[in-house]
């Protein structure tokens, strides 16, 4: 990896506050989210404020660093779940090793100590078969003598392209392309730049498209895609759970992870399965793992991406 110039004032002498500081700007400076630059900057600060005030970058060893971990787990008196340890493992070990790259420090403290991997439960995804029964139980719904078009609408869409919620709740008219049934699309957007990386386009089916003309003409649909409270798609998707008689509660997240897990069973290629998510390569590494994880669970074995 090619090193980053540092300014001049950041030295083995310096103390922890101001390297900090500089650290935080490059990482921004790199494209890190909001939420990594929070993180990882609270973390560091939270191991200056453990080290003595005068404590320089060049003095911080090792052992320091262990003592540090040991006091976050043990004396601090503050819960920190294997998680939130992993993270901070690595906030210390990316700055540690972005000091030494710069030459800023002779050697990575960091570099002994050991990182903690946190793996997180599989999710919970729906069989083919439960798919298929959620969906007969939302089209009765629609076609109930009280009908509700909703349910059905909703459900159909998060499986047919693993739409987040607040992507579902974003949707506007001019984001579909359903001149063509056959060839309809959604494309989903964000308003912020710093996600523009999420924006994708996805395919819709031509059943999803008569469901969606209906269900826009009864509600007078003009602008917002689906023009209610968070709340209430959330107890849609949970009124399809009562009338399906599931045992398993059916969410945007179990929809979500169901969509991809049957792409991955049907062969659907890793990339555009990846692509379909909207997240990152980086995120699909893990995500990939638990999807194949899934299929082997349903008697599927999927190959290596």
């Amino acid at each position: 990896m090619t090193s980053q110039p540092l300014s001049a004032h950041i030295q083995e002498t310096t103390l922890m506050t101001p390297a900090i500081q500089a650290w935080k700007i490059f990482l921004r400076d790199q494209g890190r989210s909001h939420h990594t630059l929070k993180a990882f900057v609270a973390d560091l600060n939270l191991l200056a404020s453990y080290l003595p005030a005068d404590k320089q970058l060049g003095q911080v060893t090792s052992m320091d660093l262990e003592n540090f971990l040991n006091w976050l787990q043990t004396d601090r008196q503050v819960p920190c779940s294997p998680k939130t340890l992993s993270r901070r493992i690595t906030s210390l070990k990316s700055f540690f090793r972005w000091l030494t790259q710069n030459a800023v420090i002779a050697s990575d403290p960091s570099e002994k100590i050991i990182q903690k991997t946190v793996t997180s439960p599989l999710p919970v995804t729906l069989t083919k078969t439960e798919v298929a029964t959620a969906l007969s139980a939302a089209d009765g719904l629609r076609t109930a003598a009280n009908p509700d078009p909703r349910p059905y609408l909703l459900l159909k869409l998060i499986l047919e392209t693993a739409m987040k919620k607040g992507e579902c709740l974003s949707l506007m008219t001019n984001h579909l392309d359903l001149e063509n049934p056959e060839g309809a699309n959604i494309f989903i957007r964000y308003t912020n730049p710093r996600y523009r990386y999420k924006e994708r386009k996805v395919s819709v089916s031509p059943e999803w498209v008569d469901a969606y003309k209906s269900y826009a003409e009864r509600y007078q649909i003009s602008d917002q895609v689906f023009p209610w409270s968070q709340r209430r798609l959330e107890y849609l998707l949970e009124d399809v759970t009562k009338a399906a008689n599931m045992e398993k509660h059916i969410s945007f997240d179990m929809c979500r992870w169901t969509s991809a897990l049957h792409d991955l069973i049907n062969g659907v290629e890793s990339d555009k399965i990846r692509q379909k998510l909207g997240i990152s390569k980086i995120q699909w590494r893990e995500v990939y793992d638990k999807l194949r994880n899934l299929a082997k669970d349903q008697g599927y074995e999927p190959a290596a991406a």
